[in-house]
């Protein structure tokens, strides 16, 4: 059994090679599957317990003598990430387990991935706001394309979603990219797409990313976006830093040689400015890999730094902003 296995461990699954996480601890706090949603697109299977209630579903010292347990090893991660079998936020106790993995563990970073869903209750959107990263998911910006795709639990409206999306926008000073999956037929239309776009405007992540089905999801009906609907949808949405998931490719690891990172970095760059977990979760990079080379590259003047466009909370580390020199 490898050191760095979770093997033995109720809440903690992985380490998993991630696209856009790199190596990633995840941790799942839900019985499956309790989501708020019952998205056809979803790879985990239909929701067994379609659900608004936030609940502690399992013991919260148990899951954290299990982070304590494992991060006591040390294991070189990129990530620790809330996923899994449902919707993370849905866990009454998301905020002390990321303020205790914040306070104990300092040097991992923590990404949440998320339906949204919840963000329209402040208690909600206060448990992420120490984390790194938050993926939020918007597939479509209108009642029609959200009932289609993401098929809510009773109460759920997308126009509140996106209002409680503004809200988490103004408050959290990490890393915020909006996930949209593309479902030929239903939201990529020119109405879908331009909703998507005024949504989009309002919240300002720091990216938007484009995804597409990988593996058989609950409906059969649904099939992956094409490269080519994928870019126009882009295109639509451009100036927005939008960016496409790269299709998965089994068994292979990204390596790069050090200007083949720093044309990517400059890459990206070019149009508007990106702190380096952003950089890295798009260019599907270990940060500790981009931040080196971004330290050599402002020292050696391809790069400015730049102030955040996010106000950073009294107390909180400022971000590391860069964009490419004039």
């Amino acid at each position: 059994m490898e050191a760095d296995s979770t093997l033995g461990f109720s809440y903690l699954f992985g380490p998993v090679f991630s696209r856009r996480l790199g190596r990633s601890l995840g941790i799942d706090l839900l019985p499956y599957k309790t989501c708020s949603l019952d998205c056809i697109y979803c790879e985990c299977g239909p929701t067994t317990r379609l659900t608004t209630e936030r609940a502690t579903f399992v013991p919260i010292e148990d899951v954290l003598a299990e982070v304590d347990a494992y991060l006591a090893r040390n294991p070189e991660l990129d990530f620790v990430t809330f996923s899994g079998s449902g919707e993370p936020t849905l866990y009454a106790g998301l905020g002390r387990v990321i303020a205790h993995l914040k306070r104990r563990h300092p040097r991992y970073k923590v990404a949440v991935l998320t339906n949204g869903t919840l963000f329209t209750r402040e208690e909600a959107r206060c448990d992420v706001l120490m984390a790194d990263l938050l993926v939020p998911s918007l597939d479509s910006a209108t009642p029609e394309g959200f009932m289609a795709i993401d098929r809510p639990a009773a109460g759920i409206e997308v126009a509140a979603i996106i209002e409680g999306l503004v809200a988490l926008r103004r408050a959290f000073s990490g890393t915020l990219v909006l996930e949209v999956f593309i479902v030929p037929g239903i939201n990529d239309t020119d109405r879908e797409v331009q909703a998507l776009r005024a949504a989009a405007e309002r919240i300002q992540p720091d990216a938007i990313q484009l995804n597409r089905l990988d593996r058989p999801g609950i409906v059969a009906s649904v099939t992956p976006a094409s490269d080519e609907l994928l870019a126009s949808i882009r295109a639509h949405l451009e100036p927005l830093p939008v960016f496409v998931v790269p299709k998965r490719q089994p068994g292979q690891v990204r390596r790069l040689d050090d200007a083949q990172v720093d044309a990517a970095i400059l890459a990206r760059v070019a149009e508007r400015s990106f702190d380096t977990t952003t950089l890295a979760f798009l260019l599907g990079l270990h940060e500790g890999l981009v931040a080196k080379q971004v330290k050599q590259m402002l020292s050696d003047g391809r790069l400015v730094p730049v102030a955040p466009d996010v106000p950073q909370p009294f107390g909180s580390p400022m971000r590391l902003v860069v964009r490419r020199a004039p």
